[in-house]
């Protein structure tokens, strides 16, 4: 199987930086995208961003829009979200996920990493 690991999650102040990474435990060959999605307290699970290898296309939540980018390096088959302009209410756990075998909705998912905005 494959599973997908966080990292760089951590406890920051508002208007810091954090770089979140994914990695996955081997190389597939019907990995058809990855993104990022983050349920803080008392919330439910939110999309975040994600990016798709066959359209070329990255996607934002607006709330995310001009602070955070996903990139992908192929090379490692990693991804990577860049967090800037952090703020509280971007605090939550932040979870990996791909999209490996089907299309159109992710399937696999990653444990997750905290990330705490302070003000």
């Amino acid at each position: 199987q494959v599973q997908l690991v966080e990292s760089g999650g951590g406890l920051v102040q508002a208007e810091g930086s954090l770089r979140l990474s994914c990695a996955t435990s081997q190389r597939t060959f019907n990995n058809n995208g990855m993104g990022w999605f983050r349920q803080a307290p008392e919330k439910e699970r939110e999309f975040v961003a994600a990016i798709w290898w066959s359209a070329g296309k990255i996607l934002y939540t607006d709330s995310v829009k001009g602070r955070f980018t996903i990139s992908r390096d192929n090379a490692k088959d990693t991804v990577y979200l860049q967090m800037n302009n952090l703020r509280p209410e971007d605090t939550a756990v932040y979870y990996c996920a791909a999209a490996i075998g089907k299309i159109g909705s992710f399937n696999y998912w990653g444990q997750g990493t905290q990330v705490t905005v302070s003000s």
